[in-house]
């Protein structure tokens, strides 16, 4: 029996563990996972009964074999959860489904709402065309911005950074207003430094033009509409959170007889000398064990896989010491009401605002986004009729001056930017607090990252080494697209084949963004 190693028990990790264990008898599985947490980002905190959902996690695919998946883990809801019920909303139910009050292993359906906050007014995310959004505007701007896109029609710039990205495809005027501040909060790059491939592989096929598609789409009624990821309106989530489905996945790990080692951080690969891998090293609990392995699959972050690897080739090695990643911090606040008003048709309960969750276009503050926990799922709120929780996420660097902050300093600073921008009146009003740190939550696109290609051909070149996931890959993959890249990882390694081109094409062509995967 041959004997997988996997790095990582985040999505791409547990997805390839599954499938290895489901499809096959012939091989013994090891997940390693360095934290006590499983899910990677996509974990769920449960902090004295309220959750957390570290980065927001729309569960959402064009890939139908994901979709079957993660209702084979989590079954659709086949009752509506309770607010839904209570407020008289509407969401999809499917015939035979469970009931979501009266059992958690159930995938709710949950309506989608994203707005910007911009000069203390809300705007849709991503910008419609509509008189609410003209009068938040103002005629004058409207009319810039639209002038502004006019000229993007007859005149594209080359694309060699990301604000040439933005701005073919929303003019300057609105890239300078939504886009320009908040990348560079999110990445500490200005967008002329980041390579235009992040917003190919995020933004996808949206554009003014994808968002007028949409309006006229609905206008006319028009059947079989292809939607965007970021125009969807309706998305599937687990009832306690993303890590949920994560947890479900490892317990069904450990019946199909894989073994997930916690608290276990791998520092060291050793290769063979064929060139293959034969052994890592990891640390448990203080003390250094060496497990060897016939193939290992890895998620973890590329920078740390090739540092610790041996007989690594001094370009690629430097490469990889020089991808740069943005890391993440967020302080959940709980509060008994919040002072934005709910100006919507969406009823809520409290009457609080309808968002998943809020992107903050504010330079007063350093504030990236904030979540409303209770829109994402009642079940996240331990009293959901008599408090709001809050998420507020902000990015920076491991080691700078945020991420060196202590937890009491990071919560009283995200606590009064939520008075400064009027989510609520008083610091004093605040109930409780919970502060978390996700290391190397976005692999970014500068630096070395143009020469990822060469990188990838050394890693390419170690027959038994399968690298996947949004880390392993160095890619700002969705779930589904880390999910994939194991799917097609595990193919290889069952059918024998060595080339790994169809793992690092997953989420590359245009057309797979865009379009449903034809039967």
């Amino acid at each position: 029996m041959k004997k997988v190693l996997i790095i990582g028990a985040g999505p791409a990790g547990l997805t390839a563990a599954y499938e290895l264990l489901s499809r096959s008898g012939d091989y013994e599985v090891v997940v390693l996972e360095e934290s006590s947490a499983l899910g990677g980002i996509s974990r769920t905190v449960n902090y004295k009964g309220n959750r957390m959902d570290m980065g927001g996690h729309r569960f959402f695919s064009k890939v139908p074999e994901v979709n079957e998946w993660w209702e084979k883990m989590l079954p659709l809801q086949g009752r509506m959860p309770f607010d839904d019920i209570r407020l008289g909303r509407h969401s999809t139910v499917t015939a035979g489904g469970p009931d979501p009050e009266k059992t958690d292993r159930v995938m709710l359906r949950r309506n989608r709402l994203s707005r910007i906050f911009f000069n203390s007014r809300f705007f849709d995310y991503p910008i419609s065309l509509k008189m609410e959004t003209i009068r938040n505007m103002g005629f004058g701007t409207t009319m810039m911005v639209g002038f502004s896109y006019l000229k993007t029609l007859f005149h594209k710039r080359p694309e060699k950074s990301l604000e040439d990205f933005y701005i073919n495809r929303f003019g300057k005027k609105l890239y300078s207003m939504f886009f320009e501040n908040y990348t560079e909060n999110l990445w500490g790059r200005h967008p002329r430094e980041i390579s235009p491939e992040w917003g190919a592989q995020r933004v996808k096929g949206l554009s003014i033009k994808a968002v007028l598609k949409d309006i006229f789409g609905k206008l006319f009624h028009k059947k079989n509409r292809k939607v965007e990821t970021s125009l969807i309106e309706e998305f599937s989530y687990p009832k306690l959170g993303p890590g949920q489905l994560w947890e479900i996945t490892a317990a069904e790990i450990e019946k199909l007889g894989g073994t997930i080692l916690m608290n276990a951080r791998v520092t060291g690969l050793e290769r063979d000398e064929q060139g293959g891998l034969k052994a890592l090293r990891y640390e448990q609990e203080g003390q250094t064990q060496r497990l060897e392995g016939d193939v290992i699959i890895s998620s973890m972050p590329v920078k740390d896989l090739a540092v610790g690897m041996n007989d690594v080739p001094e370009k690629a090695l430097a490469i990889a010491k020089g991808l740069p990643y943005r890391d993440y911090m967020t302080v959940g606040v709980l509060v008994p009401k919040i002072l934005l008003k709910n100006e919507t048709k969406i009823p809520t309960i409290g009457n609080i605002v309808p968002d998943n969750w809020v992107y903050v276009h504010d330079k007063k503050v350093k504030m990236g986004r904030f979540q409303v926990y209770n829109n994402w799922s009642p079940y996240l709120v331990k009293d959901i009729d008599h408090t709001v929780w809050i998420g507020l996420e902000y990015f920076c660097n491991e080691g700078d001056a945020m991420w060196s902050l202590s937890d009491e300093d990071f919560a009283r600073l995200g606590i009064s930017e939520m008075v400064k921008i009027g989510l609520i009146g008083a610091e004093s009003e605040v109930l409780d607090s919970h502060v978390e740190r996700v290391k190397k939550a976005y692999p970014a696109y500068f630096d070395t990252y143009e020469k990822m290609d060469e990188l990838r051909g050394f890693l390419d070149s170690i027959p038994n080494l399968f690298c996947v996931g949004r880390n392993g890959q160095h890619r700002y993959n969705n779930i589904d697209h880390s999910m994939c890249t194991s799917f097609e990882a595990v193919k290889n390694i069952l059918a024998g084949v060595s080339s790994k081109d169809n793992i690092w094409n997953v989420n590359t062509e245009k057309e797979y963004h865009e379009e449903k995967a034809k039967a």
